[in-house]
């Protein structure tokens, strides 16, 4: 789980990922799915570092050695799924703790959270994500971490990682980024000054809406121990053939990635002329879009006339997706809760797929025209 820095690019870390890890056995460039739950050993106290599957598992230990060094941390844990990655990071800590929470997070976060607090005793506050002042006054001497997603889900704000970074370790707190929609390849939080990366792995590492799965990235030694002895006790690992498809997919995260953004600018500049749709909110980089439709267009008349984009309830992938966040991604947050945070009926959230971008853009334009009639 551990790795050590290197100065290859990105593009050759992640497309040489797995090679020469069986060169001693088969010299197999594609690393090998090790499907065993049992190992033998030689003798007593011996042991080829894998005992069992739920401590250290071959396959899985690749692939966190690679997300290890894309995300420029001391070691990486992969789990079965991006909420399992979240609980993970939450065992580091305690009944009475309190966490503040930048103000606009994925759903399935804030369903967790409530869980935390109503039956763990865990406290938590929201911070607008801007005000560094604010931030440094909502902290007092039980807060323990500030939690983040930049961009957020689904209003796309932008929060300054390395300023928030200063104020969190001039308070002795730890700082947490979901980097899930940006992914290191746009910017790399450890290195900006945040202590635990978190990726749902399930959407742009991934990237072919086929694979669950989550990951964790520390910084320090401290956290890494920890998170390893936690993770090993509670057993939420990612299972050998999805650790497999994942490494195999990170290797195609760079060129993705590419496509993705070059598809939403050109998307955003269609989107934003559309006089159909009211406002477009897009952070600058990466493949996310919202958009809110203007008054008297039919969300439900756009959804069933698209021909290429599905309505479905995800992100990252090929496939370009559109989700309704609040009757899908945030449908349990009250109606204030989302109205306050402009999660509104006509707001769409786009996952821009890799398709060609001028048959996105009619796809888009002749479903808007549909809705509007």
């Amino acid at each position: 789980m551990t790795s050590n820095s290197n100065d290859l690019h990105i593009e050759t870390l992640l497309a040489q990922a797995g090679n020469r890890t069986d060169d001693q056995k088969t010299g197999a460039i594609s690393a090998p799915i090790y499907l065993s739950t049992a190992y033998r050993h030689a003798g007593l106290g011996q042991s080829t570092g894998f005992d069992y599957p739920r401590e250290a598992q071959p396959t899985r230990c690749i692939l966190e050695k690679t997300l290890a060094k894309l995300e420029h941390g001391v070691a990486a844990f992969a789990l079965s799924s991006g909420m399992s990655a979240i609980q993970l990071v939450f065992t580091l800590f305690h009944s009475g703790d309190r966490i503040i929470i930048s103000d606009d997070l994925y759903g399935g976060s804030y369903r967790f959270f409530d869980l935390l607090h109503d039956h763990y005793q865990l406290n938590f506050s929201v911070w607008d994500g801007q005000d560094q002042a604010q931030l440094a006054a909502e902290i007092d001497d039980r807060t323990v971490a500030l939690w983040l997603e930049t961009p957020s889900n689904p209003t796309m704000k932008l929060i300054d990682i390395a300023a928030t970074a200063e104020t969190t370790k001039a308070h002795g707190i730890k700082l947490i980024v979901d980097n899930t929609f940006y992914t290191p390849l746009i910017q790399k939080p450890l290195d900006l000054g945040a202590d635990i990366v978190i990726h749902s792995a399930t959407k742009y590492l991934a990237g072919h809406n086929d694979i669950l799965a989550g990951a964790v990235v520390a910084k320090s030694q401290a956290d890494a121990d920890q998170l390893e002895f936690n993770l090993v006790t509670t057993g939420a690992v990612l299972d050998p053939m999805d650790a497999w498809l994942l490494l195999r997919s990170l290797k195609t995260l760079p060129l993705r990635m590419r496509q993705h953004e070059a598809n939403a600018q050109a998307l955003v500049k269609m989107l934003t002329a559309n006089a159909h749709v009211e406002k477009v909110l897009y952070p600058g980089r990466g493949g996310m879009i919202s958009f809110y439709l203007a008054a008297g267009v039919s969300v439900d008349k756009f959804l069933q006339a698209l021909k290429i984009i599905s309505f479905a309830e995800s992100l990252g992938g090929v496939e370009s997706l559109v989700t309704v966040p609040a009757v899908q991604t945030h449908a349990d947050l009250s109606e204030a809760e989302r109205q306050k945070k402009g999660i509104t009926a006509n707001l769409l959230r786009l996952s821009t797929g890799i398709e060609n971008a001028d048959d996105l853009q009619t796809d888009l334009e002749q479903a808007l025209a549909v809705a509007a009639k």
